[in-house]
C-alpha cells in the first residue's frame, strides 16, 4: 500500500478519497486553484499545493504542475477522483513516465473507451448489445445529417469524447439538426477539446442502468450489482439509486456478464462503470443496449457502497497498489436499498439555471458513520464559503439507505425536509417533490420523469402565503421582544389604554404584493388578516437544535395549521423551513422603497456569471417573442437567452469570449 497519495481533484470527491486514506494511515495532499485557496478540500489533506489561477485550464487540468506537485511532496499516487483529469489517457501516460501511480484504468483502457464511436465498434467485437447508430470517424456536417435521417427521429448527438450530459442533443426533426449539432459541438469542443460526434436512435421511454465493475493486474473482474440513474435533467442525473427497480436475477445477471466483458476487453484495472440504455417494450420485459463506459469512479458510487458495505475508495488503492480484488463473485451480496440525491446551486424552476453565491447557512440532516439504515451526506463545502461559477453546480450528496425501497424513500423525504440553505437558490425542494411524484414512488422510471411528472415538480408552492406571512410576522415579533428592554415603554406588543392597535405589513410573495394587518386585542391575542384569511396567532419560540439553527425557531399557529418553522432573514428576505417544504418572503419596508420606479424595460441580462459564447443576432435585427438572441456558458453548460417580447435590437454591447457578471446588461432591445 502507499504511504502518500496525491488527490488531483477538488470539493466532495477529494474530502471523499482524504478520509479513505486517513482510515487506512496514509497521508494526503490536495492541490488548489485561486478560488479554492481556503476550500474544504484542503483543510481536509495533510498537505496543500496551489498549482494555478481559478479556470480548470489554469489549474485542474494543468497535469503538469500536478505530477510537479506529486514529486515535489513525495507522493507515490496519483488519484483523479472524477472529471477533470479523470478519463485524460494522456495524464496516465504521464504519471506512468514520472514513476508515479496513477489510481485508475491503464492509458490504453481509458483511450480505447473515452471515444464513443470506437468505444462501441470494440464492443460490437465483444458481442455486447448496441444501439442502432453511427459511430464513423467521417464528421462532414452533411453525412451526420444523412445518418440522422437514415436513423430516424428522434435521434440523439453524442458529444464522442463526452460525459455528464455536456455534448449531447436530442434532435425531434431533420429540420432541426443542423442548429444541434453546431451547438453540441461547440460545447463539445469547450469541454472536452473535441467536437466529434455520434449519432443514434433515441430509445424511446429509456432507463439509464450502469453496472459498477472493477477489475485487478491480476486478470480478476467482478461486477458490483447495478445502479438505476434514470432521473436526469439536461442529461444530467438528479436521483441515484441501487438495486434497480424492477431488475429480475436473469437480467442482473446477463447485464452483470456484458459488463464484465467489455471490461476484459479493454484489460480494465479499477473501478469503472459500464452504462446502458434499457428499452421498456410495450410487451413488456426490458432490452439493454451498451451506451459508454466510464473510466473512473462514479458520483453515485455511495449507493453500491452502502448496499455492499464496501469501501469503493479502498478497493481503488489496494487495486492500484498491486493487491488483488479483496472478494470474489460469489462473495458480493446486495443488502437493502440506497437512493442518492445530488444536491446543485439552480433554479429548478427557471430551467434548472445554475447559481452562485455564499453559504450563509448550511445545515445538514443528522448523519452517522454510514452503516445500514442511516443518512450520510458527502460534501465538500461548509457554511460561509462561496459557490462559484468555475466549477459543476453540485453542493452535496444526501445518501439513504433502508431495508426497503419504501423505507429508503421516506428516509430520504425526511433528511430533505432536515436540510437548510440559505445564500442561494438550491434544488432541494424540488428532489423532495420528485421523491413524492406518483412516478418515483412506484418506480415507474424512465429519462422522461421529470418532464412527465412537471405539473407535480415544477412551481409548488407546499408552504403556502398565509403560512409564509405568519411566519415572517411571528419572526418579526420574536426578534423585537429579544431586544426589548425591561421598562414598560420599550414594549412593542400594541398595548394601548382605549381602541386596538391594527400594524400593517408589506410583502411581496411569489412576485404577489399583498399586505397583512396584525390586530393587538386587550386580552394579549392576536389576530392577523391577509386578504380574506384571517384567524388568531399563535407562536412559541423553541429552543435550538444543533450547531447550524442560528435561525429563529418557532412552534406556529395561525389558520388551523400547526408548525415547527425555523426562519433566517438576510436583508429583507424571510428564509422559512418547515416539514410542508420551505419557501422565502420579502418583508418590505415602505419608507425604504418610496420614490421607486418600476424596472426600465427592453433590457436583457445576464442571469449569472458566466462567458458570452455567440449572439444570434445583430444590431437592427427585428426579432420575435422566444426568439434565441445569445448563448451563455457558465458551471460548464450553454445557456441560451431568448426574447422577452417582438422588437428591435438596438445594440450589442459584448462580444463573443467576453466575461460577464451576473446582471450585466449584453443587448438592448426596443420592444415593439
Amino acid at each position: 500500500m502507499f504511504n502518500k497519495i496525491l488527490i488531483a481533484n477538488r470539493g466532495e470527491i477529494a474530502c471523499r478519497v482524504a478520509a479513505t486514506a486517513r482510515r487506512l494511515g496514509m497521508r494526503s495532499v490536495a492541490v488548489y486553484s485561486d478560488a479554492d485557496a481556503s476550500a474544504k478540500h484542503v483543510a481536509a489533506c495533510d498537505e496543500a499545493v496551489h498549482i494555478g489561477g481559478s479556470a480548470p485550464k489554469d489549474s485542474y487540468l494543468r497535469w503538469e504542475r500536478i505530477i510537479e506537485a506529486a514529486k515535489a511532496t513525495g507522493a507515490q499516487a496519483i488519484h483523479p477522483g472524477y472529471g477533470f483529469l479523470s478519463e485524460n489517457d494522456a495524464f496516465a501516460n504521464a504519471c506512468a513516465d514520472a514513476g508515479i501511480a496513477f489510481i485508475g484504468p491503464p492509458a490504453s483502457a481509458i483511450l480505447a473507451m473515452g471515444l464513443k464511436a470506437e468505444s462501441k465498434q470494440l464492443m460490437e467485437k465483444a458481442g455486447v448489445p448496441l444501439v442502432p447508430g453511427y459511430h464513423g470517424r467521417d464528421q462532414d456536417p452533411a453525412l451526420l445529417q444523412r445518418e440522422a435521417d437514415r436513423i430516424g427521429y428522434p435521434a440523439l448527438i453524442k458529444a464522442s469524447a463526452g460525459g455528464g450530459g455536456k455534448g449531447m442533443r436530442v434532435v425531434e426533426k431533420s429540420e432541426d439538426f443542423a442548429a444541434a449539432l453546431a451547438s453540441c459541438q461547440r460545447e463539445a469542443i469547450n469541454s472536452f477539446g473535441s467536437d466529434a460526434v455520434l449519432i443514434e436512435k433515441y430509445v424511446q421511454r429509456p432507463r439509464h442502468i450502469e453496472i459498477q465493475v472493477f477489475g485487478d493486474t491480476q486478470g480478476n473482474c467482478v461486477y458490483l450489482f447495478e445502479r438505476d440513474c434514470s432521473v436526469q435533467r439536461r442529461h444530467q442525473k438528479v436521483l441515484e439509486e441501487a438495486p434497480a427497480p424492477g431488475m429480475t436475477p436473469e437480467l442482473r445477471a446477463q447485464m452483470g456478464a456484458a459488463a464484465v466483458a467489455a471490461a476484459k476487453a479493454v484489460n480494465y484495472v479499477g473501478a469503472g462503470t459500464v452504462e446502458f440504455i434499457v428499452e421498456q417494450p410495450p410487451e413488456g420485459g426490458m432490452r439493454f443496449y451498451f451506451m459508454e463506459m466510464n473510466t473512473r469512479l462514479q458520483v453515485e458510487h455511495p449507493v453500491t457502497e452502502a448496499i455492499t458495505g464496501l469501501d469503493l475508495v479502498e478497493w481503488q488503492l489496494r487495486v492500484a497498489s498491486g493487491e488483488p480484488l479483496p472478494l470474489k463473485q460469489e462473495d458480493l451480496r446486495i443488502h437493502g436499498h440506497a437512493i442518492e440525491a445530488r444536491i446543485c446551486a439552480e433554479t429548478p424552476d427557471n430551467n434548472f439555471l445554475p447559481a452562485t453565491g455564499t453559504l450563509t447557512v448550511y445545515g445538514k440532516p443528522a448523519c452517522t458513520a454510514f452503516e445500514r439504515g442511516t443518512v450520510r451526506v458527502d460534501d465538500g463545502v461548509r457554511e460561509g464559503d462561496t459557490i462559484s461559477p468555475f466549477y459543476d453546480s453540485m453542493v452535496a450528496k444526501l445518501i439513504v439507505h433502508g431495508a426497503t425501497r419504501e423505507e429508503a424513500l421516506s428516509r430520504l423525504d425526511a433528511a430533505l425536509a432536515e436540510t437548510r440553505i440559505v445564500g442561494l437558490s438550491t434544488n432541494v425542494q424540488f428532489l423532495r417533490h420528485v421523491v413524492n411524484s406518483h412516478s418515483f414512488a412506484q418506480a415507474d422510471l424512465d429519462t422522461a420523469l421529470i418532464p412527465r411528472e412537471a405539473a407535480a415538480l415544477f412551481n409548488q408552492d407546499k408552504v403556502g402565503q398565509p403560512l409564509a406571512v405568519a411566519a415572517a410576522v411571528a419572526q418579526t415579533l420574536l426578534t423585537e421582544r429579544a431586544l426589548e428592554g425591561a421598562d414598560p415603554f420599550s414594549r412593542r406588543d400594541g398595548w394601548r389604554a382605549h381602541g386596538i392597535t391594527v400594524r400593517r405589513f408589506d410583502f411581496e410573495y411569489q412576485g404577489e404584493t399583498l399586505l397583512a394587518y396584525l390586530s393587538y386585542l386587550h386580552d394579549g391575542a392576536l389576530q392577523l388578516a391577509i386578504g380574506g384569511v384571517s384567524g388568531a396567532l399563535a407562536f412559541d419560540a423553541l429552543p435550538s437544535q444543533g450547531t447550524h439553527d442560528s435561525g429563529v425557531r418557532m412552534d406556529l399557529r395561525f389558520n388551523g395549521q400547526r408548525q415547527t418553522v425555523q426562519t433566517w432573514q438576510v436583508d429583507e428576505n424571510v428564509h422559512i423551513f418547515c416539514a410542508l417544504g420551505a419557501t422565502q418572503i420579502v418583508e418590505i419596508d415602505a419608507l425604504a422603497h418610496a420614490g421607486e420606479t418600476a424596472h426600465e424595460g427592453g433590457r436583457l441580462t445576464a442571469p449569472m456569471p458566466g462567458k458570452v459564447v455567440s449572439f444570434a443576432v445583430k444590431a437592427g435585427d427585428a426579432v420575435k417573442k422566444g426568439q434565441a438572441l445569445a448563448v451563455m456558458e457558465a458551471m460548464k453548460m450553454e445557456h441560451t437567452i431568448a426574447a422577452p417580447a417582438d422588437g428591435t435590437v438596438d445594440e450589442l454591447l459584448y462580444a463573443p469570449g467576453d466575461q460577464v457578471n451576473e446582471g450585466a446588461e449584453l443587448l438592448k432591445l426596443a420592444v415593439a
